[in-house]
């Protein structure tokens, strides 16, 4: 895998736990705060744990807080993606 997209973290979104109902993720969401999307610590880590088992990229419970947008994560988990290649 070369890149994690924001496709691909958008359909992990959907399916996270702890994720306040009616969540809208159409449009430009790359620097929109996950708390302004309605997402809490408990689906953040959910995200976490998905992109873990799916990509095989280890996120610890404490970087998730590096990441405050989908953005900055997509940036997280490609440097992650990027080492684990080279």
């Amino acid at each position: 895998m070369s890149e994690f997209t924001l496709s691909e973290l958008k359909e992990i979104m959907r399916t996270s736990v702890g994720v306040t109902e009616g969540v809208d993720l159409d449009g430009d969401i790359v620097d929109v705060e996950f708390a302004d999307l309605g997402y809490d610590s408990l689906a953040l880590l959910e995200v976490a744990s998905q992109v873990e088992r799916r990509y095989g990229v280890p996120i610890p419970d404490e970087a998730v807080s590096e990441m405050p947008t989908p953005g900055r994560a997509l940036e997280f988990i490609n440097a992650r993606l990027a080492r684990s290649e080279a």
